[in-house]
């Protein structure tokens, strides 16, 4: 078995979450299962860029489908991503706070309850 070093993977995660895109999608899919359609109608992006996204998250197994007839669902195969995605957004908050910055209020549609 080859050993896979854990620095790879997490700079890999970490890569992908890097698209402010891709974290708007992570809270929304925290809040409920979505169609690409839905997705792509609330943070106004086309479908087919919704879709690569949606890809790269299911390839770092961050998002998870649903098949419902033509429409496929989706949604967070792992809540801790939220977790992790919400302690660092804290964090960041926090030193702006520090540094006398003016956060952007945040759209409630990205908010996720603490969890």
């Amino acid at each position: 078995m080859e050993k896979t070093d854990i620095f790879e993977l997490h700079a890999d995660l970490c890569k992908t979450l890097s698209n402010p895109k891709r974290l708007m999608i992570l809270a929304l899919l925290a809040k409920k299962e979505m169609s690409v359609g839905e997705i792509a109608e609330v943070i106004a992006v086309p479908l087919s860029n919704v879709s690569q996204h949606l890809s790269l998250l299911k390839a770092q197994s961050l998002v998870q489908t649903r098949k419902d007839g033509q429409t496929v669902h989706y949604s967070l195969s792992d809540r801790r991503i939220i977790q992790a995605c919400t302690l660092i957004r804290s964090v960041l908050l926090d030193k702006m706070k520090e540094r006398g910055q003016i956060a952007r209020e945040i759209d409630p549609r990205y908010v996720v309850a603490a969890v």
